[in-house]
């Protein structure tokens, strides 16, 4: 379990290709105290160290991830946002985020306002996932708050502290993100659905 509050920015130093698998090599300020099976949510996927040396940690994506996620996209030199899992006797700071990725979605709007940026999202509906206003959702890992919600679409605003320290700095109209939408939403849909 995680709580979607970013802890650093990691930055892929090799992404190798074994079978349908991709080994990321990632470089960052904590790889250092991970250790080998930890999980490690990476851009809000749940990942297993399997590797780590000096200041460095690897990473396996199979190919059920890379089809789900936007990991595929990740090459040498990408900002990977790294959150490790939450302790329980700690702050829940975020939302609960388990670090199972739903589905991506495309920026359609990247707009700065003097001090903070907002940003909405576009996802495919049919796959029966929701957004409501004042709820949480996680983008690439990041705990925020829903402030527009439509059918097929929603928006966030990002303090600059948020911008500043993730990778959505990097996150333009046209890019892909990865969405987990909020849990106990889920379950209220699909219980809806039925």
């Amino acid at each position: 379990m995680f709580t979607g509050i970013i802890e650093t920015l990691g930055t892929i130093t090799e992404a190798r290709t074994e079978g349908t698998n991709i080994h990321y090599t990632i470089h960052s300020e904590i790889s250092a105290e991970l250790k080998i099976d930890q999980s490690v949510a990476h851009n809000g996927v749940c990942l297993t160290v399997v590797e780590l040396n000096g200041d460095t940690h690897t990473v396996t994506a199979i190919e059920e991830t890379l089809r789900k996620t936007n990991l595929s996209d990740l090459k040498q030199g990408s900002k990977v946002n790294l959150e490790r899992c939450m302790q329980m006797n700690g702050r829940l700071d975020g939302h609960i985020v388990q670090g199972h990725v739903d589905q991506t979605a495309v920026c359609i709007k990247r707009a700065e306002f003097d001090g903070s940026w907002e940003y909405r999202f576009k996802y495919d509906r049919s796959i029966g996932n929701v957004t409501v206003e004042k709820g949480s959702v996680c983008v690439n890992g990041i705990s925020l708050t829903v402030v527009g919600s439509a059918d097929d679409e929603f928006s966030v605003f990002i303090i600059p502290y948020t911008f500043e320290h993730t990778n959505l700095q990097e996150v333009y109209e046209g890019d892909t993100v990865n969405i987990e939408f909020d849990i106990i939403g889920k379950y209220v849909a699909r219980l809806i659905n039925r």
